[in-house]
């Protein structure tokens, strides 16, 4: 007869080196991952300063950056192109002021479909998710990896409830469970279980999953913002 006290160890032994292994090539991809992506993103960001040019929408910096929460919680400067006006925040304060269905619609997945902040070649850029591309560097230095749940701003931390500690538990992604599956076409609560879904059955089949349903959507524009 087995010793169930010599089998449940040996269990859990294999089950932290598969983790741990997990987590060592995943960091490889990502270092690869955002070689690749910084060398794509010097013509990238050429095409977008040219761009910005022809649409005279170049009154302020090219690249936006944001406080956003990574592993453990901690903060980190997320980098993307710049895809709203200059004084965005001061604008949605007003317009949420003076509309009432924007503000409910907000307030419920802290964002609009309509949003009054967006710039002409922003729009694009969303579109395209061509806005997260300088996200690339933040995945090189180690502040995110490739696939992961998004990385979210201090304010959205309550809407997590007791699932933000297994979120917080994992790197943040370019992409994840989440973006691929519907994004802008999910209510937030969806969101909160789907990065809450990933965070607990993480595995390079499902990071494979993710990635290939991503570029699916980016080039087809599904639930793009």
């Amino acid at each position: 007869m087995v010793d169930e006290a010599i089998v449940q160890p040996n269990i859990k032994e294999k089950v932290e080196v598969r983790k741990v292994l997990y987590k060592v090539v995943k960091r490889l991809i990502d270092i690869l991952g955002g070689l690749v992506g910084c060398v794509l993103l010097v013509p990238i960001t050429v095409a977008v300063y040219i761009a910005r040019k022809i649409l005279k929408e170049d009154d302020g910096p090219m690249f936006y950056e944001q406080l956003r929460l990574g592993k453990d919680g901690k903060h980190f400067k997320l980098y993307k192109y710049r895809s709203m006006i200059i004084g965005a925040d001061e604008i949605l304060k007003e317009y949420l002021a003076n509309n009432e269905e924007a503000r409910i619609e907000f307030e419920k997945n802290q964002k609009l479909r309509n949003d009054p902040r967006i710039t002409k070649l922003g729009n694009f850029l969303r579109k395209t998710s061509l806005d997260e591309f300088p996200q690339f560097i933040n995945i090189l230095k180690g502040d995110m990896s490739l696939v992961g749940p998004r990385p979210i701003v201090d304010r959205e931390v309550k809407l997590f409830g007791d699932k933000m500690e297994i979120v917080h538990s994992v790197r943040p992604g370019l992409t994840g469970y989440w973006a691929a599956n519907g994004r802008s076409d999910t209510t937030y609560e969806q969101r909160v279980n789907m990065e809450a879904y990933y965070a607990e059955n993480f595995s390079f089949s499902l990071d494979i999953k993710i990635i290939l349903k991503t570029i699916k959507a980016v080039f087809e524009k599904e639930g793009a913002i």
